[in-house]
């Protein structure tokens, strides 16, 4: 697949939809090659619609992950988010995990903390009905980074928390102190939005959300109680 010329880019962030918007980097990998943009104004890096994999390719991908409960290391990976919304949350609150994936191993880890959990993902199990209700919480784990249309799919999450809720995201936050053609979350080719520190303020700001960033790619939102 042939490279954009820098002078051909995406002109609007998929984010904040400003036209401020860059070149990046240029990946020249045998199996990644693909330009990644920047937001001048929300500060996400973006890969363009022309780079996204086939829904086919996509959802091959995905397949190849060993993502199950018996996969001692993933359930540990995924109790990072967990861990830390947990105690914010009432008991009998109800929830929804967000991006579940083929297998959904966080929805099942919350269930047996005794809270109810609906799950949604848009390729493995795409329950429209879950999208109809409101939820005192929602966690969002290692699927921010997958949105093609940020600016949607986060709008559709603030609409889905109830006033006072709680929206739990994990997610590979770009480093600082290294570089960007350096770290391995850019190498996988299902990852096309990527958020920095100042982004994840300027989702905050945008929403009117509460920050907190209790460990390294964990953010908690929560959405205003007089907020509809």
């Amino acid at each position: 697949m042939p490279l954009l010329e820098t002078t051909d880019y995406q002109k609007i962030c998929p984010l904040c939809e400003s036209d401020k918007v860059g070149m990046f980097y240029s990946s020249k990998q045998k199996n990644l090659r693909r330009n990644y943009f920047q937001c001048n104004i929300c500060k996400l890096i973006f890969v363009p619609k022309k780079f996204h994999l086939s829904l086919q390719l996509e959802t091959e991908r995905y397949l190849t992950h060993n993502n199950n409960r018996n996969n001692k290391g993933y359930v540990d990976f995924l109790s990072r988010l967990w861990i830390e919304l947990k105690p914010k949350l009432n008991s009998g609150s109800c929830g929804l995990d967000f991006g579940s994936g083929p297998g959904p191993v966080l929805a099942e880890i919350i269930t047996e903390d005794g809270f109810n959990i609906e799950t949604y993902d848009p390729i493995f199990q795409p329950n429209k009905k879950s999208l109809e209700t409101h939820y005192d919480f929602i966690t969002c784990s290692e699927t921010i980074e997958h949105f093609k249309d940020p600016k949607k799919s986060i709008s559709l999450l603030n609409e889905l928390l109830l006033p006072g809720g709680w929206l739990g995201i994990m997610t590979g936050i770009v480093p600082k102190d290294s570089r960007f053609s350096d770290w391995y979350y850019q190498k996988d080719p299902t990852h096309i939005s990527f958020y920095t520190n100042d982004t994840i303020s300027w989702i905050g700001n945008w929403m009117h959300w509460e920050i907190t960033i209790p460990r390294t790619n964990v953010i908690l939102f929560k959405k205003p109680k007089n907020q509809t």
